[in-house]
Parts: C-alpha cells; sequence; structure tokens
C-alpha cells in the first residue's frame, strides 16, 4: 500500500473542473501547475451570468471569490491527490475586473500537519492585480 498520496495532474484538475456542478459554471481552465513551487494558474473566462451589469464585462465578486477558493484549494489538492476542505478565505478586490478573461496563480505558502495556508493573486489580460486571496484549507482530501 502507498502511503503517499498521488498527485493530480493538469487534465485531472481540468476534468475535476468540469464535472463540478459548482465549478463547471465558471468555465475554469487550468492552465498550468508546478508541483516544486506548489503553485497552479487557473483562468476564468467571461460570460454573461458572471458580470455584475449586464454588458459591461465587469466580473461579479461572487465568482471572483469562488475562483479564488477554487484555485487556491487546488494549489494543496494537486499535491495530495484531490479536493480539500475550506476552512477560511479572505479577498480583497483592489480594482474593478473588467475584461474577457481573469487568471489566478495559487501558491501554498504553509503546510502542516492538518492546515494549510494558500495565497492566491487574481489579474486582469493586462497582468494587473485585481484581487487577492488568502484560503486556509484543511490538510486532507475530502
Amino acid at each position: 500500500m502507498n502511503d503517499k498520496p498521488e498527485r493530480l495532474s493538469l487534465e485531472q484538475i481540468q476534468a475535476t473542473f468540469d464535472k463540478s456542478p459548482a465549478i463547471s459554471t465558471l468555465g475554469l481552465q487550468a492552465l498550468s501547475l508546478d508541483y516544486e513551487a506548489s503553485e497552479i494558474t487557473v483562468k476564468m473566462p467571461m460570460n454573461p451570468s458572471l458580470e455584475r451589469v449586464a454588458g459591461t464585462k465587469q466580473f461579479h465578486g461572487g465568482p471572483i471569490a469562488s475562483f479564488v477558493d477554487t484555485v487556491g484549494d487546488y494549489a494543496i489538492g494537486m499535491l495530495l491527490g484531490g479536493g480539500v476542505p475550506t476552512i477560511n478565505i479572505r479577498i480583497d478586490y483592489l480594482k474593478p475586473a473588467v475584461g474577457d478573461s481573469l487568471t489566478a496563480v495559487a501558491r501554498v505558502r504553509r503546510t502542516g500537519r492538518t492546515v494549510t495556508v494558500v495565497d492566491i493573486d487574481v489579474m486582469n489580460e493586462q497582468d494587473q492585480l485585481v484581487a487577492m486571496g488568502r484560503g486556509t484549507y484543511a490538510t486532507l482530501v475530502g
């Protein structure tokens, strides 16, 4: 029996995004991962259901919060073999997020025996920081 959990590949993460009833509504695209840096990059394309005001291409804060939480979750989940429970998330919205897509980069900052802390940066298409998040996740798959 292998005590070390299997890492998730980019393809496995994308499949998880696509089959989740909640996550799939965001249309997330897993772009890259780096096991050594404990980092994942994910894109969220604009669609009308994510707009704050119809026709503006301005992302509503709710979908951004879901994006931050999901990407943070999979920064640690990719190393443990699956999604993990969220304990807490904090999001600072720095400027309106307007455009055709947002990209988030999540980095594991500290992994303990039971809790992991992840920082998540959300950028617009001009690579400007539009939101920052910090998530605390249980260090167990489930």
